[in-house]
């Protein structure tokens, strides 16, 4: 047998091998549950700056007398 022929039956080899592994994922490897993207710290951050900005912009547009 050449170099080359082994070589070539190896590859196929692990390629069909490969085959038979094709749709098979683990049930441990796919997400369960409902994860959020940012921490709850962070969302009571965001919203506390952001309701916090716009009481603060009403605030000021109520006390200059509607004329910004």
């Amino acid at each position: 047998m050449t170099t080359s022929k082994r070589l070539s039956e190896r590859k196929v080899a692990k390629f069909q091998k490969n085959i038979t592994k094709r749709g098979s994922v683990p049930e441990t490897s796919t997400k369960k549950g409902y994860d959020y993207p940012v921490g709850p710290i962070l969302l009571g951050f965001f919203v506390f700056v952001v309701i916090g900005s716009s009481l603060f912009q009403i605030i000021r547009t109520a006390s200059s007398g509607g004329m910004a």
